[in-house]
């Protein structure tokens, strides 16, 4: 199955990310609809064991409370498949890259966001460099070098992967950057997503 972007990590970062990209459907802009995206996650992340009372603007709550809004924000605007599979290979193409799971199965896409996180790297297929993250407060995190969160073509890293620390709004922050340098590529010009709310 085509995708337009994959995301690999349902953290902070990939969900921030996936929320950003179909949150430009319904704005008139006709670049935006019709779009297809995946979020491929394995409940690994870190998020799921926090307990976040320093997040600006937002209530106390658990990791598991915040994931579980943000899924539901993105489930509100449709157009975002999940997928609980582990991605075994991402392979560049000469249009898009070809992503397979553990258990075999294929997709394509024309974008990849990676967001797994700082704990490993072990996707094969491509050609990135992995060292270690100078931001993590502990040893043997790793980070994959990039500029402007971004490793090749059409394919960015976010999160602590990209080498933040591991603050969830830092975190965020990175995926809704990563989604609208997206977009803007989409639209083949810059713009950023904003809501007013409606006049009576």
């Amino acid at each position: 199955m085509r995708y337009d972007v994959a995301i690999v990590g349902g953290g902070a970062s990939g969900l921030s990310c996936a929320l950003t990209l179909v949150s430009a459907r319904g704005r008139g802009w006709q670049w935006a609809e019709g779009r297809r995206y995946i979020v491929f996650d394995i409940d690994g992340s870190d998020l799921r064991k926090a307990f976040l009372r320093n997040v600006p603007g937002l209530d106390t709550m658990l990791g598991t409370e915040l994931l579980q809004k943000i899924r539901e924000q993105i489930d509100q605007w449709g157009g975002v498949d999940f997928l609980q599979e582990e991605v075994k290979s991402i392979q560049k193409k000469e249009e898009g890259f070809e992503l397979r799971t553990t258990s075999g199965k294929s997709f394509t896409a024309d974008y990849v966001v990676l967001a797994g996180g700082f704990h490993s790297f072990n996707i094969e297929g491509l050609q990135v460099e992995v060292v270690e993250n100078p931001k993590s407060p502990k040893p043997g995190r790793v980070m994959i070098k990039h500029k402007d969160f971004e490793v090749d073509k059409n394919l960015f890293v976010t999160g602590t992967l990209a080498g933040l620390s591991s603050h969830f709004t830092s975190c965020a922050g990175s995926g809704v950057e990563v989604a609208i340098e997206i977009l803007s590529r989409f639209a083949g010009k810059r713009i950023v997503i904003h809501d007013v709310p409606e006049k009576d």
